[in-house]
């Protein structure tokens, strides 16, 4: 080491193992594998200082040599370009553990959002929400609903206001995350590479202080929190759609020092048997008979989604064909905050008596003699009586196209008695 405070010279590309003619990607996974070897996580608790110093060293050169500028100030002056003392840029005041690995990893540049700075772990202001998704019935959202159901979240406790400790009792710094209150580790995602994960500490809970067992709660055991049930209530609103999300502030778990965060609710709307839903407009089959699409009806069709009867009185003489669709205004879903009605689209299927149905033949005769005339009869100069299948399915239409790649051209008759076609002699 340089002595009289002159920069130390130090050999960054040595202290990552690669040559001075590496390239970017070379370095890159070069110093992966190093910071994944040296990380203070990553070695036994004795070891922690001497591997983050050695952590830093690693990150320190990757920082230079990965960046260009950086990269040709040092091959040209070494250390020196980066000491204010002697003009160069400096390293914005020294190496930082949590800045650099901001840097390596991503993370923007600092502590996550409501960690870290000057005073000791600052904890984020608000909690996070609890996502869940709730089955509902389109019943339920036709109608309306409050559900109420047991909630079992964690509380301050109230023994020692969430210190965790004894009245009087002086916690110690947290060894684990020496005082952070949150851990920083490496996790593999692939040949060389790894990514950055912060997490709160699991040994002080993310105070960066712990108590002796003897100066620990004797009611929440030093964990700052208790486990308590309470009745909470949700009210599912009327045309309420799938997706939507109901919203209980302030019910998620406590932690103290935050603002606790809120259960959020997503609603996943249940498949119906009878009603399909697109927006606020509802869809359903009309089932009638024969003799009803011919001649007509007046009666309930179906049961709506409050239990209420729909009646359709659909006059003689307009014949109803299937698929027909019957538009009733004003009876679809529900409009939020509205008085008002999407609408119900009915389609119309109807059920043909099966065959055989009956025996007589002078109810057929009867039928030709009540129902319209068919067409004249198509005339032709030769006609061929054909069998039929009855059952068969559009599915095997074009199934006798064949394969062109398989042969079955056009072929001249000559050719199959032997030879080409021969022009006639003049």
């Amino acid at each position: 080491m340089a002595s009289n405070g002159a920069t130390e010279e130090i050999d960054l590309y040595e202290i990552l193992g690669v040559s001075k003619s590496s390239s970017k990607n070379e370095i890159k996974k070069a110093y992966h594998k190093a910071a994944l070897q040296h990380h203070p996580d990553k070695v036994p608790e004795d070891q922690r200082e001497e591997s983050e110093h050695k952590f830093k060293e690693v990150s320190k050169a990757y920082e230079i040599l990965f960046d260009e500028e950086k990269r040709g100030l040092y091959d040209t002056h070494g250390m020196a370009a980066f000491d204010p003392s002697k003009g160069g840029p400096g390293m914005g005041g020294g190496v930082d553990l949590d800045d650099i690995l901001a840097q390596m990893f991503g993370m923007g540049g600092g502590m996550p959002p409501g960690f870290g700075g000057a005073g000791g772990p600052q904890r984020p202001r608000r909690g996070r929400d609890e996502e869940q998704t709730y089955q509902v019935t389109l019943e339920d959202l036709y109608k309306g609903k409050t559900v109420k159901f047991a909630s079992t979240k964690n509380v301050i406790c109230s023994h020692c206001k969430g210190s965790g400790g004894k009245e009087k009792a002086k916690p110690q710094t947290c060894e684990r995350c020496k005082g952070n209150g949150v851990t920083v580790g490496l996790r593999s995602v692939g040949p060389g590479m790894v990514t950055q994960e912060r997490m709160i500490c699991d040994t002080c809970t993310g105070t960066g202080k712990i108590f002796k067992e003897k100066d620990k709660c004797k009611k929440c055991k030093g964990k700052r929190t208790t486990s308590e049930k309470k009745v909470l209530e949700i009210y599912i609103p009327r045309g309420g759609r799938e997706g939507e999300r109901i919203v209980l502030e302030g019910e998620a778990d406590q932690v103290p020092d935050q603002t606790p965060g809120d259960i959020v609710f997503t609603l996943v709307e249940e498949d119906h048997e009878t009603f399909q839903r697109a927006g606020d407009d509802l869809s359903a089959e009309l089932n009638i008979t024969l003799v009803e699409a011919l001649t007509g009806f007046s009666r309930v069709v179906l049961k709506h989604l409050d239990g209420r009867g729909i009646h359709i009185d659909h006059p003689q003489g307009k014949v109803l064909e299937p698929g027909q669709v019957l538009r009733v205004e004003g009876e679809g879903m529900p409009l939020k905050k509205s008085d008002q009605k999407g609408d119900l689209f009915l389609i119309v299927k109807i059920d043909f008596p099966e065959s055989n149905w009956t025996a007589d033949p002078a109810v057929f005769e009867k039928l030709k003699e009540i129902l319209p005339k068919p067409e004249p009869p198509i005339e032709a100069t030769e006609v061929d009586e054909v069998e039929y299948d009855s059952e068969a399915d559009i599915e095997d239409f074009g199934a006798n196209s064949g394969d062109p790649r398989a042969g079955g051209g056009w072929e001249d008759e000559d050719d199959e008695e032997g030879g080409p076609a021969q022009c006639a002699q003049q």
